[in-house]
C-alpha cells in the first residue's frame, strides 16, 4: 500500500491531486498500527528514561500521523464530497479512539513522569521541559488516572464528541448549500452595487441560470443585508441564514443540529466531571491563561458595563435615523446592516463600495507580504507547479533575511461551492527536527472572499482586508516558530485565550497610512487611496464600536455560561440561556425563531467551546503589544524583531504571559483595548 497511497508518502508537500477517499482509512489505520507498535516497544523498554528516548518518539509519531491527516482534514473543509465525508468520519473515529487510548496509557504516563522526576530535569532546555510538563497535563486531562467503568466511559464520550462535532459542521455546510433564491428582475436588486450584483450573477452562471442567484455564502449574504433596498428580500435572506441547521426557517428540520448541541454539551459536562472538574468551563481553563471561571465572568462583565451604555446610545440613534430617513419605524435585525451602512455613508461620506476599488485582492496579498518583510525581515515568493486542490490556490515559500527558505503557505481566498464558510489558518506541516533533518512548517490560509467576476477582479471590503491580516497573523505564529517540537511549536501548546494575540495584532497594520500606501491603489487607475478618503475611513473606525463589542460579549457570555451552568437534569436550555444573555447584554434582540446557536461552529465544532471569550481576552494583549509599535515606529525592525523573537518564535514553549512581558516589559494593560474601540 505504501507505494500507491499518497498519504503514506513522506513528501515535503501533500500530493492533493492524487488523494482519493479510498486512501484515507487504509493510511490512517497503517500509521496507527505502527504508532501502537512503537508505543508498546517504548513502554516495554527497561532502560533509563530520558527526553530523547521517551518524548521524542511520541513527537515523531504524532507528526507522522499529522502529515497524513492534515491534508484529509483540509480537503474535508475546502473540497467536500459524500465519499470523502464517509472516509473522513471513519478515519476520525479511529484517530480519536487511538488518542484516548494513548492518553490513558498508564505505562506511557509513568515513562514520561520518570523523565520529569530525573534529578537533571531542571537542566533540560526550556522547550523540552515544557513539552514534558504539557504531556503530563494532557495525560491527566485524558483520564489516565480513571478506573473502570469511568475509563471506558471516557473513551466512548471522546468518540461521540468527535462524531457529533463533525456532523454539526457538515449540517451547517449542507444547510448553507441548500437554500438559494433565483432572481430575474433587476428591480429586485435595487441598492446592491455592481460588484455585489456581479457576484450574484456569477452564482447564477455556476448553475446555468439566467439573472442572479442569492445564496447563503458570505459574499451574497453581506451584499443583500448591507445594500438591498428590498426589505422583504433582506428578511428572507436573514431568516434563511439565521435558521440554518435548525428546527426553524425554510429548511426546518432537514439538517437540524438541536439534538447534537444538547448531546455535545451533556457529554462535555460528563467528561469534565469524570476528570474531577465541576463543569466543562472549569475544565477548559486547564489549558488557558484565565485562572478561574469567575475571572472570565468578571472580565466579560466589566466590558459589558463599559460597552453597553455606548451600544444603547448607538442603537437608539440608528433607530431614529431609520425611522426618520429610511421609512423604517420598526427597525428589525435584517434592517440593521442596511441602516448602519446608510448612516455611515451620511455621517462620514464613506461606503465600503467606495473603498473596494482600492483593495484588489492580489494587491492586498502583495502588500501584506511587503509589510511582513519590513517588520519581520521575511520574504514570500510564489512557487509555481505545486500540487493544489483547486485552481484558485497559490503556494508561497517564506525566506528569511539571509535568503534561506524557512517555511511555506497555501493561500485559498475566494468562496465557492463545497467549501466551508468563514476564514481560518491551519497546520499542514509542523516544524520538526529529527534524524532526517529539519522539516519546515507549512500553513493553510483560507478565506471566503468574493471571487472575481467577468468584469472585475476580486475586490475586498476593508473588513475583508482585516480578516486576511488576522489569519496571516496566525500563519506567522506557525511559520516563524523556532521550536523544533511540533507539540509546542507555533500555535501549538499556546494557551487558547492567548493564541489570538498574533492574529489580532497584525490587524492593526490594516489601519496605518504607511502600510496602506504599500497596496491600497485603485485597481483601474493605480491611484493611491486619497488622503481625504483615508481620513474618513479613520473617522468611521469606531462607528458603532459599542454595538460590535456587545455582540462579541453576547457570544462569549452565552458560550461560557452554557458550559459553566449546564444542568444534567434539565438539559442545556440553549435558546432560553441565549435569550437571557441577550436581555442582559444585547441591544439588537432577534425574533424568537432565530437560531444563531445552531450554526455556531466555533463552539460546537471549532475548538472554542467555553473559550469564545478568548478573542476579547487576547485582544487586550494584542492592542497593548501594538501600542509599542505605535510608540517606536510601525516599520521599526528592532521592534519587529523583538516581537518575532519573544512571541512568534517561542510558540507554546513558555507561558504566554511570560512571552508578553518579555516583549512589552510589563504585564498587559486593558487601556489599549478600550482605546482601540474608542471607549477609553
Amino acid at each position: 500500500m505504501d507505494e500507491y497511497n499518497p498519504l503514506l508518502q513522506d513528501c515535503e508537500l501533500p500530493a492533493f491531486s492524487a488523494i482519493r477517499a479510498e486512501h484515507v482509512l487504509p493510511a490512517v489505520e497503517q500509521i496507527l498500527a505502527d504508532y501502537r507498535a512503537a508505543t508498546d516497544a517504548l513502554t516495554a523498554s527497561t532502560g533509563v528514561r530520558d527526553f530523547a528516548n521517551t518524548l521524542l518518539p511520541q513527537e515523531f509519531w504524532d507528526e507522522r500521523l499529522s502529515r497524513a491527516w492534515a491534508p484529509v482534514s483540509h480537503l474535508h473543509s475546502v473540497k467536500d464530497s459524500d465519499e470523502l465525508r464517509k472516509a473522513y468520519s471513519a478515519a476520525l473515529e479511529a484517530i480519536t479512539e487511538h488518542a484516548t487510548e494513548l492518553g490513558q496509557n498508564r505505562d506511557l504516563y509513568a515513562a514520561v513522569d520518570a523523565v520529569a522526576q530525573r534529578g537533571d530535569f531542571a537542566a533540560l532546555e526550556r522547550p523540552a521541559r515544557t513539552l514534558t510538563e504539557h504531556a503530563l497535563r494532557d495525560f491527566r486531562l485524558s483520564g489516565v488516572a480513571l478506573e473502570e467503568p469511568a475509563r471506558s466511559r471516557f473513551k466512548v464520550i471522546a468518540n461521540e464528541l468527535s462524531r457529533l462535532s463533525t456532523e454539526f459542521e457538515e449540517a451547517v455546510l449542507d444547510a448553507t448549500e441548500d437554500w438559494s433564491e433565483h432572481l430575474t428582475d433587476a428591480a429586485a436588486l435595487a441598492g446592491i452595487p455592481e460588484t455585489g450584483r456581479a457576484i450574484l450573477a456569477a452564482y447564477a452562471q455556476e448553475k446555468a441560470l439566467e439573472g442572479w442567484l442569492v445564496t447563503l455564502k458570505q459574499p451574497s449574504v453581506q451584499a443583500v443585508l448591507t445594500y438591498a433596498d428590498d426589505r422583504a428580500l433582506r428578511e428572507r435572506v436573514y431568516a434563511a441564514y439565521s435558521t440554518r441547521a435548525s428546527d426553524q426557517g425554510p429548511s426546518a428540520g432537514r439538517f437540524d443540529n438541536s439534538a447534537r448541541m444538547e448531546q455535545i454539551l451533556g457529554l462535555r459536562h460528563e467528561a469534565a466531571q469524570l476528570l474531577g472538574f465541576a463543569n466543562a468551563a472549569e475544565e477548559s481553563l486547564a489549558t488557558k491563561m484565565a485562572a478561574s471561571p469567575q475571572k472570565v465572568l468578571d472580565f466579560l462583565s466589566d466590558l459589558v458595563r463599559r460597552a453597553r451604555p455606548v451600544a444603547q446610545r448607538e442603537f437608539a440613534e440608528l433607530r431614529n435615523f431609520a425611522s426618520a430617513e429610511l421609512g423604517i419605524p420598526d427597525l428589525q435585525p435584517w434592517d440593521v446592516s442596511y441602516a448602519s451602512e446608510k448612516l455611515r455613508e451620511r455621517r462620514f461620506q464613506l461606503s465600503e463600495e467606495e473603498l473596494k476599488p482600492y483593495f484588489r485582492l492580489s494587491a492586498v496579498i502583495d502588500g501584506l507580504f511587503a509589510i511582513c518583510e519590513r517588520v519581520f525581515g521575511i520574504h514570500c515568493k510564489r512557487r509555481d507547479g505545486v500540487d493544489v486542490w483547486h485552481d484558485d490556490v497559490a503556494y508561497y515559500d517564506v525566506f528569511d533575511a539571509q535568503g534561506r527558505c524557512i517555511a511555506g503557505t497555501y493561500v485559498d481566498l475566494c468562496a465557492r461551492s463545497g467549501k466551508r464558510g468563514g476564514a481560518w489558518m491551519d497546520v499542514c506541516r509542523s516544524r520538526f527536527r529529527d534524524q532526517a533533518g529539519l522539516h519546515r512548517p507549512v500553513a493553510y490560509l483560507t478565506c471566503n472572499f468574493a471571487p472575481p467576476t467577468a468584469t472585475t477582479p476580486s475586490l475586498l471590503t476593508h473588513d475583508d482586508v482585516l480578516t486576511l491580516f488576522h489569519e496571516f497573523g496566525h500563519g506567522l505564529h506557525h511559520l516563524l516558530t523556532e521550536i523544533d517540537y511540533p507539540s509546542i511549536a507555533g500555535i501549538s501548546g499556546v494557551e487558547w485565550d492567548a493564541v489570538e494575540l498574533p492574529s489580532q495584532f497584525l490587524e492593526n497594520f490594516g489601519w496605518q497610512r504607511e502600510t496602506l500606501d504599500l497596496f491600497a491603489r485603485h485597481y483601474e487607475t493605480g491611484a493611491p487611496l486619497p488622503q481625504a478618503l483615508f481620513e474618513r475611513m479613520l473617522a468611521a473606525r469606531h462607528f458603532q464600536a459599542g454595538m460590535f463589542l456587545v455582540r462579541q460579549l453576547e457570544f462569549a457570555l452565552f458560550d461560557f455560561r452554557l458550559h459553566l451552568n449546564f444542568d444534567p437534569t434539565g438539559g442545556a436550555r440553549i435558546n432560553e440561556l441565549l435569550q437571557q444573555v441577550r436581555e442582559e447584554v444585547a441591544v439588537v434582540i432577534p425574533p424568537a425563531w432565530q437560531r444563531f446557536a445552531h450554526g455556531f461552529t466555533h463552539i460546537f465544532a471549532g475548538g472554542y467551546g467555553a473559550g469564545y471569550y478568548s478573542y476579547l481576552w487576547a485582544e487586550v494583549l494584542s492592542a497593548d503589544a501594538f501600542s509599542r509599535f505605535e510608540a517606536e515606529g510601525i516599520f521599526n525592525r528592532s521592534t519587529g524583531d523583538a516581537f518575532r523573537r519573544e512571541v512568534l518564535a517561542v510558540g507554546g514553549s513558555r507561558p504566554a504571559l511570560e512571552s508578553f512581558v518579555a516583549f512589552r516589559g510589563r504585564e498587559p494593560d486593558a487601556t489599549a483595548l478600550l482605546r482601540s474601540y474608542g471607549l477609553d
